[in-house]
């Protein structure tokens, strides 16, 4: 089983700019994607960014695309997710997932999830 711990969260005004880190350990980081996702409050728990296991792959929800982006160290056994021209609506837990296998962009693909790291984003 791997264990995944998410960091970086915080508050920003809206504009700005956080990255959001996750550290991966348990098994071999670089044969799994990796995940994040975020829920707000009454809200589900959605997609938000996906990248296959050799990184060759990104995926992104409509909502963040060209604001955030993901990518991983497998020397490290660490996924990033940069958020950039953040807005109030981007406000949520967000939750990094590491894969079933090397590819994956549904939770249901996620089979291991972290605690969560808030990200409250001011207007």
């Amino acid at each position: 089983q791997v264990q995944v711990v998410e960091s970086g969260g915080g508050l920003v005004q809206a504009g700005g700019s956080l990255r959001l880190t996750c550290a991966a350990s348990g098994r071999t980081f670089s044969l799994y994607a990796m995940g994040w996702f975020r829920q707000s409050p009454g809200k589900k728990r959605e997609f938000v960014a996906a990248i296959t296991k050799s990184a060759g792959g990104t995926y992104y929800a409509d909502s963040v695309k060209g604001r955030f982006t993901i990518s991983r160290d497998n020397a490290k056994s660490t996924v990033y997710l940069q958020m950039n021209s953040l807005k109030s609506e981007d406000t949520a837990v967000y939750y990094c997932a590491a894969g079933n296998t090397g590819y994956g962009v549904g939770q249901a693909d996620f089979g291991s999830w972290g605690q969560g790291t808030q990200v409250t984003v001011s207007s």
